[in-house]
């Protein structure tokens, strides 16, 4: 299976009472599939899995395969702090016709590099679908190592992507010179896309093709094109609303930004809360911007 292009990091709507906000939903994945990405994510951090329940999580991953497969990729995070319950998890997404599982790296336990390298192992080997390692050291404090994710590749044949989202091209650098071609890099920083595939990741897990799939995904493309001029004009234009999706916590702007445009209600679930003031007019007036020129 080949790991390339973009990928959206489905937020998960809710109703304004908190509950799964399910025909939105359905209209999100509608929207990916019409705006051309590779694949789509549940349950991610962009999805809030650390709030969703295990039953939710397994509902979500569920309704992306029934709506989305055949269509486009569907990639399922399955990871936790836990190994046994990401076992678990990625079990049932697999049974639920996934086409891969995405494990994030384990938080808060603070693990060392022998135990991530366990803890990875004993998930991927409890499935046959492929597996993208997801390493996201501001999140859960602690970074796979190059030699690790080596090492875990080596073991392990159906680890065939990783999303590198530690903020540093020269992270993805080193890894595709240790890898090579048999281990996709994917950026997990929209704003680093174009420098990232510079170097030779073959794309993104994003958050702001939740609100701009079709542009999104061209810039990826001619990336990978390599029409350098006009993937630098694409991607500088929507540089000002990648930054403005981190201006809090994420998935509190894109959720915002998704309600201004009707698709959903702008609820996360505690500990996040709504934007503040200043941050929900940056959001608008920056993709109002955006929607003017483009």
């Amino acid at each position: 299976m080949e790991f390339q292009g973009t990928y959206t990091a489905i937020v998960t709507p809710f109703t304004p009472a908190g509950e799964i906000d399910w025909p939105a939903f359905d209209q999100l994945l509608d929207d990916q599939v019409k705006g051309g990405v590779t694949g789509v994510v549940p349950v991610g951090t962009t999805g809030e899995s650390p709030t969703l329940t295990k039953e939710e999580q397994a509902a979500v991953i569920k309704r992306t395969v029934e709506r989305c497969k055949g269509k486009v990729q569907v990639i399922a995070g399955t990871g936790s702090n836990s190994t046994k319950a990401s076992i678990e998890a990625s079990q049932s997404a697999e049974k639920s016709g996934v086409d891969a599982i995405m494990l994030v790296c384990p938080y808060y336990n603070k693990p060392t590099q022998e135990g991530l390298f366990q803890h990875f192992v004993a998930v991927a080997e409890s499935v046959k679908v492929p597996v993208v390692l997801y390493n996201v050291p501001g999140r859960s404090s602690i970074d796979v190592l190059p030699e690790t994710v080596v090492r875990i590749a080596d073991k392990c044949k159906n680890v065939l992507a990783v999303k590198e989202a530690t903020g540093n091209v020269l992270r993805a650098q080193e890894l595709r010179r240790r890898l090579g071609d048999r281990v996709s890099i994917l950026c997990g920083d929209d704003a680093l896309t174009l420098a990232m595939i510079a170097v030779g990741a073959r794309g993104v897990i994003s958050v702001a093709s939740n609100l701009f799939p079709k542009e999104v995904s061209e810039s990826t493309a001619l990336a990978l094109k390599g029409e350098h001029k006009k993937a630098l004009l694409a991607h500088l234009a929507l540089v000002p609303v990648y930054d403005s999706m981190f201006v809090e916590a994420n998935p509190g702007p894109v959720k915002f930004a998704l309600a201004k445009k009707g698709k959903m209600s702008a609820t996360v679930r505690g500990p996040l809360c709504e934007l503040s003031p200043a941050s929900a007019e940056k959001v608008g007036s920056v993709v109002a911007e955006y929607e003017a020129k483009r």
